[in-house]
């Protein structure tokens, strides 16, 4: 069991902090989202909002703030008056990876935030095109040897979590692999469709379509157990890789200081929107794994991922200029 923390950061937050122990909220809610509609981040948000604003009793308002990876809006966040009228749907890079690979970073992904509630979680999948000889995991490894210069794989960015699960696969496997980034994700697809990569590692939404329309095939997921949209496709630690597990999660997260009160509330009224059998369906159905818990199960899942991720980023070499 993960033990609850104290979530208010020391003084400054207390006179916000009596005021939301008698009348939070009184007043329009904003959601940040660091990505452009239609993304994961904003369909996450969009789906969570209309009933998040039943919960509270106020408009929870989704606003788009995309650039810098993710980060503009985190920033804005931790920037933000501590009095839970200024939230953020974070994800895995923004909370934990791409603040640290920038010079200077705009955020401490530790300090500035008071995580609230994971939402959902997607898995990733190593897949290849339908013509690709591979056909588990293991051998990539025989057609890395084949090419003078190894194996191409595309993804969504540098410092992308698609970046560093396939630099972590490629770590443990001993694997010669050359990163070809592209400015979105149906470029990548479009790229292994083409034949232009040679494996890409990505969300299973994103593949599953084209999965089941036998375009691409399928090596193995990338959680530690099976995906119940791909029952018969093993895992990589079950590939031979044992401890890989990587995936993108989404959280709500205030700024640092955020009110107990504050954050009591919305984890109520989180826990019972994930929960409700209209929006749980939902997210399965898009391929998500349904989020929860606590704040403080939140808050080290934060801190778990920010260590194991920026060892893994720091062994890479990953930097954004």
């Amino acid at each position: 069991m993960v033990q609850r923390r104290t979530l208010i950061g020391g003084l400054s937050a207390l006179p916000f902090a009596a005021a939301a122990q008698e009348t939070y909220p009184t007043r329009p809610i904003t959601m940040l989202v660091g990505f452009a509609p239609g993304g994961g981040t904003d369909i996450v948000a969009r789906m969570l909002s209309p009933r998040l604003q039943e919960e509270l009793g106020q408009p929870v308002t989704v606003e788009n703030r995309p650039g810098a990876s993710g980060t503009l809006a985190a920033a804005a966040a931790a920037r933000a008056r501590p009095d839970g009228y200024t939230l953020v749907t974070g994800t895995v890079s923004t909370q934990c990876t791409v603040a640290p690979m920038m010079r200077p970073p705009p955020y401490d992904q530790l300090r500035d935030f008071t995580p609230i509630m994971l939402v959902g979680t997607l898995p990733l999948v190593v897949v290849v095109r339908a013509e690709s000889p591979a056909r588990a995991v293991s051998d990539l490894a025989s057609l890395a040897r084949e090419k003078p210069d190894g194996l191409n794989y595309g993804t969504s960015g540098v410092g992308s979590q698609q970046h560093l699960a396939s630099e972590l696969l490629a770590q443990r496997m001993g694997l010669r692999m050359t990163h070809v980034p592209y400015r979105g994700t149906g470029q990548s697809v479009t790229a292994l469709l083409a034949g232009d990569v040679d494996v890409n590692i990505d969300t299973l939404a994103t593949y599953l379509p084209h999965i089941r329309a036998g375009r691409m095939r399928a090596l193995a997921t990338t959680l530690p157990e099976r995906a119940s949209s791909l029952p018969d496709v093993p895992t990589v630690q079950e590939s031979g890789i044992p401890g890989y597990d990587m995936s993108v999660w989404y959280m709500v997260l205030g700024p640092a200081g955020l009110p107990t009160e504050v954050v009591r509330r919305w984890e109520g009224a989180l826990g019972r929107t994930i929960a409700d059998p209209s929006i749980n369906r939902r997210l399965v159905e898009s391929g998500y794994i349904p989020g929860g818990g606590t704040a403080a199960d939140a808050a080290a899942l934060v801190r778990r991922d920010a260590d194991r991720l920026g060892q893994l980023v720091q062994a890479a070499g990953i930097r954004l200029e």
